[in-house]
Order: C-alpha cells, then sequence, then structure tokens
C-alpha cells in the first residue's frame, strides 16, 4: 500500500492532469441516458471529484487550496455548459463535485496521519 501511496505521491501531477481531463471529457460526451452502472448519479460524482483532489492532497501541493478552489469553480463551469452538448447541468452535481473534494483532501489527511514519515509538504 506505502509503494502505490509513494507512486500517487511522485506522479501526482499525472494522475491529476489524466484525471481531469478524463472528467472533462466524460462530462461534455453528449448522451441519451445516462448509462446503467451501480450507485447514484452523485456517487459517481463524489468519487471522480475525491481521485481528482487526492494526489494533491496526498502530496501536500504548497498550492493544494487553490488547486481545491480552482477544482470547485471548474465544476461549476462543466455545470454551466453541458446543456449546451446535450447534457443537464445540476447544481447537486456541483455539491457532489464538492462534497467529493472534500472526501479527497479528508482521505489524504488520514493516509498521511497514519504514515506521517513517506509525507514532507511539497516545494
Amino acid at each position: 500500500m506505502i509503494k502505490l501511496f509513494n507512486f500517487i505521491k511522485t506522479k501526482w501531477i499525472v494522475i491529476t492532469i489524466s484525471t481531469f481531463t478524463a472528467i472533462t471529457v466524460l462530462s461534455f460526451w453528449p448522451l441519451e441516458k445516462l448509462p446503467l452502472v451501480p450507485g447514484s448519479d452523485k456517487t459517481h460524482h463524489i468519487i471522480a471529484y475525491a481521485i481528482l483532489m487526492f494526489p494533491a492532497a496526498l502530496n501536500k501541493a504548497k498550492n493544494w487550496k487553490l488547486i481545491s478552489l480552482f477544482f470547485i469553480a471548474y465544476s461549476g463551469v462543466i455545470e454551466l455548459l453541458q446543456p449546451y452538448v446535450n447534457r443537464h447541468g445540476e447544481w447537486s452535481d456541483m455539491a457532489a463535485n464538492t462534497t467529493g473534494i472534500i472526501c479527497g483532501l479528508l482521505l489524504a489527511e488520514i493516509v498521511i496521519y497514519f504514515f506521517p514519515d513517506n509525507f514532507k509538504r511539497s516545494r
């Protein structure tokens, strides 16, 4: 497990950009109806944005607060633009996204708490 966390810590920028890109593409992909997958739509939003925030928070990125605010604002922009690509923008999705970002931050803090020697603030 420590190897996984160390991998995430060292490759956090690549992981974050990849996750950000995946969220953007999936958010703007035109759909006639939501795919049938387990869990609710809001649960998927929470998980996606927790995964998005976790690497930066785990790495203790210098500007993690600005990063998290950017992700929240970006999720709002997505909700505003989705109606233009045959999707439905919902403010409750933005609330779920924000919840996911908070969960990603909290999960990283839990990992750092239990493995403090492996994590130091990034410069």
